[in-house]
């Protein structure tokens, strides 16, 4: 399991209902669940788009907007920017998705116009909406320091969102939190667990495959822990 883009839990599991109860988990994973959220809804869609019995109809919208003709497409416009978005400028790298971020906001060029400040856009070319000039006046962009920081890498910043000095426990509805005997010992007594032999400790491991089935079954279930690794 050499591969970085492979990481550990260990779930807690109730033999008897078949049920993960929840998993104890380092940054990573947590970093993983985090940077969900900030996943375009069309980047989303295209990672499920291939997974069988995508429920809902995004995929057959998807499906449609990338098989419409270019002569429907208004000629400032790109499909692509539909169906692929890039992430944000502050969105960290998926690896387990294979998404990486986008281009270092410093090495993209942002232009205003020079009339008009209030206005941003990344097209040299795009027309100022107050005064009609073109907004060519290229602005320089500068990354907050824990951005740069952990960027490269350097400091106290580990990246991601959260700090590595704890555990944490992540529930089968992925609710998160810090992991501690107290958190442990209400948890079993909310399910009712009296009998500790019905448990069982299981490490499992992520990979690409899994964060697929675990990013569809987010969208579908409030049991997802169990869905991906005791259905599967």
């Amino acid at each position: 399991m050499a591969d970085s883009k492979v990481m550990s839990l260990k779930l807690l599991i109730d033999k008897k209902e078949k049920r993960v109860l929840f998993a104890e988990a380092g940054k990573d994973f947590v970093d993983f669940l985090s940077s969900i959220l900030s996943l375009p809804l069309g980047t989303i869609t295209s990672l499920l788009a291939k997974q069988p019995s995508m429920i809902g109809s995004l995929r057959n919208l998807y499906n449609s907007i990338e098989n419409l003709s270019e002569q429907y497409i208004q000629p400032n416009q790109h499909k692509s920017t539909f169906l692929k978005p890039e992430l944000p400028v502050s969105a960290l790298p998926v690896p387990l998705l294979s998404l990486d971020p986008p281009p270092a906001a410093a090495n993209r060029k942002f232009y205003c116009c020079s009339n008009c400040y209030n206005r941003v856009t990344g097209d040299a070319n795009t027309l100022c909406p107050n005064c009609r000039c073109k907004m060519s006046r290229e602005l320089i962009y500068v990354d907050p320091p824990a951005t740069a920081a952990a960027a490269k890498g350097v400091g106290e910043e580990e990246g991601g969102l959260v700090k590595g000095v704890v555990t944490y426990m992540v529930m089968d509805d992925l609710g998160v939190t810090p992991l501690s005997t107290i958190s442990s010992i209400t948890l079993l007594n909310r399910f009712n667990i009296v009998d500790l032999s019905v448990l069982q400790e299981k490490v499992v491991h992520l990979g690409i495959d899994e964060a697929l089935k675990l990013l569809k079954a987010s969208l579908e279930s409030k049991t997802v822990l169990t869905s991906v690794f005791l259905e599967a």
